[in-house]
């Protein structure tokens, strides 16, 4: 696993580990920490000796090819690859663009060329919404265009990287070739919430970029106020609309992705992972307010450029084909974020 020290990638070790699977971790640890897998260890119970045969970590930078490589000699041989590796900060991404071209699409070259390179064919690649630009038409489905008006240079690597893994795959279908790779591209809508725990949760560097933990933090007094950016949208309350999953539902989905991968043998798949309900800026702080029993201090900002009105999922394909769907709902999100924060005030230093 790829970038597995992280938000997403520590809910998903948990699924994967409770499932039976062993897990190797490649992490440069630039934004996330080793403790996530401490506290993985802690709530599937798994002893001392259990742990070193099955959770493996590796502080590798996945452009480092030389000690990537390392780490596939070293280890058994792989079923599955799932990559989350990468820069993901919107806003930062506009400052700095070649940076996250750099770190994104560096990184995916060099892990799939040491992929196909020791046979590990079977790749699920974590992308974003961010590949639909501002669309035409809402809700979203898999078939609604992408790559046109993308707003930043995060959702630009996802989309050229997704553009990427196509070409590769088709280029080992070329002439009579039957090709040999598994490739699944989940479009992630905005994971929120925690395991139910509290045990791990999201837990960026510096002030957050994404919403839910910026609210968070207001709850947890860390900060004083949430800004909301713009609050004339063509939206019920004029402020941004977006569908947000519980992180236990999209770890879910990685699984199912797995699944449904070693039953279709070989090919390229595309699947929204959302709940196909959009809630407002101000509908989460509400909501936040209702699980930690005060309310969200916020305060009106101008519009950030880049900023869409509205962006939902349909995530049907994802139902029908790989049998998943998000099942927790608002309340639960916040609930599951709230006991989180309330545990690690500071995120993985508080204790």
């Amino acid at each position: 696993m790829a970038g597995g020290c992280g938000y997403i990638g520590s809910h998903t070790i948990v699924c994967l580990l409770e499932q039976n699977y062993s897990v190797v971790v490649v992490d440069d640890l630039s934004n996330s920490s080793p403790i996530s897998l401490d506290r993985v260890t802690e709530i599937t119970k798994m002893d001392e000796n259990e742990r070193k045969k099955r959770l493996f970590f590796h502080k590798v930078d996945i452009r480092d090819e030389s000690s990537l490589r390392k780490v596939f000699e070293d280890s058994p041989t792989f079923t599955a690859c799932i990559h989350f590796a990468g820069l993901k900060a919107v806003g930062e991404s506009q400052q700095v663009p070649l940076k996250y071209y750099d770190v994104n699409l560096g990184g995916t070259f060099v892990l799939l060329g040491l992929l196909d390179e020791f046979k590990c064919r079977s790749l699920v690649f974590s992308s974003s919404a961010t590949v639909y630009g501002d669309p035409e038409t809402i809700p979203i489905t898999e078939s609604t265009a992408v790559g046109v008006g993308i707003t930043n240079a995060y959702g630009r690597t996802k989309y050229m990287i997704e553009e990427i893994l196509r070409d590769y795959y088709k280029s080992t279908t070329l002439g009579d070739q039957t090709s040999s790779w598994t490739i699944t591209i989940l479009r992630y809508f905005n994971p929120v919430g925690s395991h139910p725990s509290g045990l791990i949760g999201e837990d960026p560097n510096g002030i957050p970029n994404n919403l839910m933990p910026y609210v968070s933090q207001v709850a947890v007094g860390r900060r004083e106020f949430l800004t909301v950016f713009g609050k004339d949208y063509d939206t019920p309350d004029g402020t941004g609309v977006r569908d947000y999953l519980h992180v236990m539902d999209l770890a879910d989905g990685h699984l199912s992705a797995i699944s449904y991968m070693s039953k279709k043998g070989t090919g390229i798949f595309t699947f929204n992972l959302g709940t196909g309900i959009g809630y407002s800026v101000l509908d989460m702080a509400k909501a936040m307010g209702k699980a930690c029993g005060h309310e969200i201090k916020y305060k009106f900002g101008e519009r950030r450029p880049g900023d869409i009105a509205t962006c939902y999922a349909d995530a049907s394909l994802a139902k029908k084909e790989m049998e998943w769907e998000a099942k927790r709902g608002l309340d639960e999100m916040c609930t599951d974020l709230w006991c989180w924060q309330q545990q690690n005030p500071n995120g993985f230093a508080s204790k």
